[in-house]
């Protein structure tokens, strides 16, 4: 059935549908994550970046509240694919047959893309602050007391919205396809998205141009290649618009 063709109630019915499985799924990913928090947190203490810290429990509720939101982040990491692929099924009918097949394979392409933005940083990003607040501590003559949920309160800040973030391209290129935005729009407010995007990295980043310059140009990069993919995906929406609309004459 065409979505055009589809009642409110009809709507309203897949809607549900797909929360019901969505859910389903995240109730599974929950217990995958309530077993895989503690060997993931006893990684992250004993990194590069934690080794030399000694994190401290300042209320007897901190290991608990640190060990839940490890389980619910890895939860909705899980079930993010079961997400991205419901959705997917909710709009795919109102797609014409070769654009349901090119926005499916955005589901992988999403997850690298925030894998990758995790890993950058984690890897890259986390470390530079870690040094800098160290740093700082010893010029001010501050002895740090680091506190476990404070600590991984603070990555948690720093790496998640970083893994949102490298997703720009991909929800670019969907909104492209459903003819949402275009690539002529992106360029018109260029500099509009650029000042949204170092506010963006001044809330994220420690108070100092390093590693707000860290952000910042991966963010420009990453609005760059946006506006390219959404113009080989305006391009590739106007040819099969073209050619299913001479199938259809």
């Amino acid at each position: 059935m065409k979505q055009n063709d589809m009642s409110v109630v009809d709507h309203i019915a897949e809607l549900r549908k797909r929360i019901i499985i969505t859910v389903f799924f995240l109730f599974l990913a929950v217990i995958a994550g309530f077993l895989l928090a503690k060997p993931i947190i006893i990684y992250l203490q004993h990194t590069t970046e934690a080794e030399n810290l000694t994190l401290n429990s300042f209320r007897m509720t901190d290991p608990i509240m640190v060990y839940m939101q490890f389980t619910f982040i890895i939860a909705f990491i899980l079930t993010s694919p079961v997400i991205l692929y419901q959705l997917w099924a909710f709009v795919s009918p109102g797609l014409y047959e070769k654009e349901r097949r090119v926005t499916l394979s955005y589901i992988p392409i999403s997850i690298g893309l925030f894998l990758a933005g995790l890993s950058f940083s984690y890897f890259l990003l986390f470390p530079f602050v870690v040094d800098f607040m160290e740093r700082l501590s010893n010029d001010l003559d501050i002895n740090q007391v680091i506190g476990i949920n404070e600590y991984f309160q603070f990555l948690i800040q720093l790496t998640i919205p970083f893994g949102l973030l490298f997703q720009l391209p991909v929800v670019i290129m969907f909104l492209t396809r459903l003819g949402i935005v275009t690539p002529m729009f992106l360029s018109k407010v260029r500099k509009y998205a650029y000042f949204v995007l170092l506010v963006i990295a001044a809330l994220i980043t420690p108070p100092e141009i390093v590693s707000h310059l860290m952000v910042s140009v991966p963010l420009f990069i990453l609005y760059e290649v946006s506006i390219f993919v959404s113009r080989f995906a305006y391009r590739k929406a106007q040819k099969t618009q073209f050619e299913e609309e001479n199938k259809e004459g």
